[in-house]
């Protein structure tokens, strides 16, 4: 999918009030910075991300059944998903540590009809929410992706052509840009 240049306008941006002509975490010299939060307004912030994990309609089996030999691959992907939500700030270098106040990993098997040519998928999506100076996406983002990294850990002994794919962020609210929903 070809995506429009960097600072263009488009459907899914999530600019929707004073388009910047820069990249925020970029200084004059495009040197990577941390961006300044300090006099923003706090408010009340929630992001919604989604990713889906596609994988042979057997796993999907086994993970259902608790036949996992790693256990309950369902719980330990939502747990994980909560802690790296906690944790972004100490894995994306340009992230503000957060305090959230909310964080929920829904994890929702999807089978695979009878036709013998589609996989049946895990459909993962994030929500969290804080209030404070600095959106919380990169926080459901980063839930949905280690979410689905712990499904393929936990499952690849039994499958490895588990594909993690459409991470992507649904919907967000709070902060200058105002609401945003993918359309």
């Amino acid at each position: 999918m070809k995506r429009p240049p960097v600072g263009s306008k488009d459907e899914n941006s999530l600019e929707t009030k004073d388009e910047p002509t820069s990249l925020s975490h970029l200084d004059e010299e495009g040197h990577a910075r941390m961006v300044d939060v300090g006099e923003k307004q706090d408010t009340r912030r929630r992001a919604v991300a989604l990713a889906r994990i596609s994988m042979r309609a057997e796993t999907l089996e086994v993970i259902e059944e608790g036949r996992a030999k790693k256990g309950d691959v369902l719980a330990a992907a939502r747990i994980a998903g909560i802690m790296a939500a906690k944790r972004t700030s100490d894995l994306v270098p340009l992230c503000h540590p957060i305090l959230l106040t909310h964080v929920s990993v829904d994890l929702e098997p999807h089978h695979a009809p009878n036709d013998g040519e589609a996989e049946a998928e895990i459909v993962i999506r994030a929500t969290c929410e804080s209030v404070g100076p600095t959106g919380v996406e990169m926080e459901a983002l980063t839930a949905v992706s280690v979410a689905g990294l712990t499904l393929y850990d936990m499952c690849k002994a039994i499958d490895r052509g588990m594909v993690i794919r459409e991470v992507m962020l649904q919907e967000k609210e709070g902060g200058r840009s105002g609401p945003w929903k993918r359309g």
